[in-house]
């Protein structure tokens, strides 16, 4: 299982690094026997502005049934589960051969850590991808406000009246 760390700030990325990153990561996969996370879904993460926040996590060939989205202590795990039953659609499939099979359909888990300001608002499936959109939730307390100048003549009067000689 991937862990994430779901962050406001962006993370850099470098292709030189993140290659090197994913054959280590194939490296150790083949001495662990572990999925490599390179294996799992490819995500994209969108800020809409200074609250909204969407993911858009790619899971072509699944079902609602086959997705749980769940939170935990501030941990949000995605899993992919493959039903199991044999029904006729899936018998005529297992006739058939493939030449390329790019989408791969298997088992996954995707758990990312949330602060505690992030919450989930929704979650969408919609022709193989899952779209999740989150809040962050800023106290009153901490948002700026704004103070409004004014050039009331009360103000003046009442600082003029406590001046004493």
């Amino acid at each position: 299982m991937a862990y994430r760390s779901f962050s406001i700030i962006p993370t850099w990325s470098n292709h030189l690094i993140a290659d090197r990153f994913t054959q280590i990561d194939n490296l150790f996969s083949r001495i662990t026997g572990e999925a490599p996370v390179s294996d799992s879904p490819m995500y994209n993460l969108l800020q809409k502005d200074k609250e909204h926040y969407e993911m858009i996590v790619s899971v072509p060939g699944y079902t609602e049934d086959e997705l749980d989205i769940s939170v935990l202590n501030n941990q949000l795990t995605i899993k992919g589960n493959l039903k199991t039953e044999k029904t006729e659609h899936t018998i005529e499939k297992d006739s058939m051969t493939w030449l390329h099979q790019g989408f791969k359909k298997r088992e996954f888990a995707l758990s990312f850590n949330l602060e505690n300001r992030i919450s989930i608002q929704c979650a969408i499936l919609d022709h193989g991808l899952l779209k999740l959109e989150f809040i962050y939730d800023i106290p009153e307390q901490e948002k700026p406000k704004k103070i409004a100048i004014s050039s009331d003549k009360t103000v003046q009067n009442i600082l003029e009246h406590n001046v004493k000689f």
